[in-house]
């Protein structure tokens, strides 16, 4: 009996499309902990990856992203920032990424009078845009 079960789960596996077993993409992040956390960035990246259509073209086994968000508040009242999102190959054996950009965006920008808080929601901002420039450039 769980012989017959195991062939007809391996069957509808077998059915079943590329994408739906497919996992997600790998992306590291070297963000500024004080600027933007872990989670921030994670959600943008969910939300910004349409990952149905792209792992079709770059499958998830081969390629990952990682993204990189920092500056801060300078001179007391300026927030300077710069965000770096980019799609990066992974070795044939063992399935790392390795830092040979395929397709890169950065965006940067500064903010006069701006409190921690501003700086934040600027530095999410900045990372979405660049986000936003990536994957129109792998999806169009």
């Amino acid at each position: 009996m769980t012989l017959r079960i195991s062939s007809v789960l391996l069957c509808i596996a077998a059915a079943l499309p590329a994408t739906a077993l497919a996992k997600s993409y790998e992306i590291e992040d070297f963000s500024s902990a004080g600027l933007l956390d872990k989670a921030s960035v994670m959600s943008a990246w969910k939300e910004a990856l349409p990952e149905a259509r792209l792992v079709k073209l770059y499958p998830t086994a081969r390629w990952g992203f990682l993204s990189q968000v920092e500056g801060g508040i300078v001179d007391s009242t300026t927030c300077v920032v710069t965000a770096r999102v980019t799609m990066l190959p992974k070795t044939a054996p063992t399935r790392r990424l390795v830092w040979e950009p395929s397709k890169s965006s950065t965006t940067y920008g500064a903010k006069l009078n701006a409190s921690p808080a501003d700086c934040t929601a600027f530095a999410r901002t900045k990372l979405d845009e660049a986000l936003r420039s990536l994957v129109s450039s792998l999806v169009k």
